[in-house]
């Protein structure tokens, strides 16, 4: 099967890694050869590191990263039975590359959208074919974690609900259905509501950051904390997700903390930018 991933960065290119080591051919689009070059050197890496700990040989890393092919181009995906869309968390974003995408795929194409919390209706809306849009919430690092989320938007038919399972699970992903198109939907809304009062916790001075993980950890049996994944995540992530699934359903407990959004205006960002709710540095 052909697949298509719009967007080369850590996700995208992790779906279009599992992809190809399952056997698929994979065209990789990105606006930029140098988001192209740092996703196709990031696959290469990842393969490497599996081959190295004997989860794939060598032949069969070199053979997923030879199917493959990146390019620039959005119409080069026009011939794909399966097109993921994994780029920014901004609606007007996905629903502008939704509109090429309608434009340039086959009829029957599945397109599908990776993201955390926006509404799948509201980005399928965009085209002439929502019945033929689903979310495939995938999570990072995504030849690692086994979870993927399937949504359904509003028009999504059985049948693409069908295809989507087909593909993920064939991709070797452990599936959970969302039945109803609520912004954030399970997984997203679960961290989200724990980080939110999490960050509250501390930003009202009654536990430091490091106590409230660790109450998560040993209390809850969490492999990490609330904060210690918004770092790893992104602080601007978790911000953009609870942002999302707040003016949809203005629920306040989705409201971010006045912290949360000076992080995200300071650049303090989690692990990538150095420092977050921890220091890295």
């Amino acid at each position: 099967m052909r697949i298509a991933v719009v967007g080369a960065g850590l996700m995208g290119s992790g779906i279009a890694q599992v992809s190809a080591v399952a056997g698929h051919d994979v065209v990789l689009q990105d606006v930029g050869e140098d988001a192209l070059t740092r996703g196709r050197d990031g696959i290469a890496a990842s393969l490497a590191k599996f081959a190295e700990k004997g989860k794939v040989s060598q032949s069969d890393a070199q053979a997923a990263l030879e199917r493959i092919v990146t390019t620039t181009d959005l119409d080069a995906v026009a011939d794909a039975e399966v097109v993921v869309e994994a780029v920014f968390e901004k609606i007007e974003v996905k629903a502008e590359i939704f509109r090429r995408l309608d434009a340039v795929c086959a009829p029957d194409a599945l397109l599908a959208t990776n993201t955390s919390a926006i509404p799948i209706t509201s980005i399928a809306a965009v085209t002439s074919r929502p019945e033929q849009v689903v979310g495939t919430h995938f999570f990072s690092p995504v030849p690692m974690m086994k979870l993927c989320e399937l949504v359904r938007g509003y028009k999504t038919s059985d049948e693409s609900m069908q295809r989507a399972r087909e593909f993920a699970e064939g991709i070797g992903k452990t599936v959970v259905v969302v039945n109803r198109d609520v912004a954030g939907f399970v997984t997203t809304r679960l961290i989200t509501a724990l980080a939110m009062e999490a960050i509250a916790l501390v930003e009202s001075g009654v536990a430091s950051a490091e106590d409230v993980d660790i109450a998560c950890r040993l209390g809850f049996g969490h492999a990490m904390g609330p904060l210690e994944t918004a770092d790893m995540t992104g602080v601007d992530i978790i911000f953009n997700a609870t942002s999302n699934i707040y003016a949809d359903s203005q629920d306040e407990k989705f409201n971010p903390p006045e912290i949360l959004r000076r992080m995200v205006q300071a650049g303090d960002l989690g692990r990538k930018s150095g420092k977050g709710f921890y220091d890295y540095s």
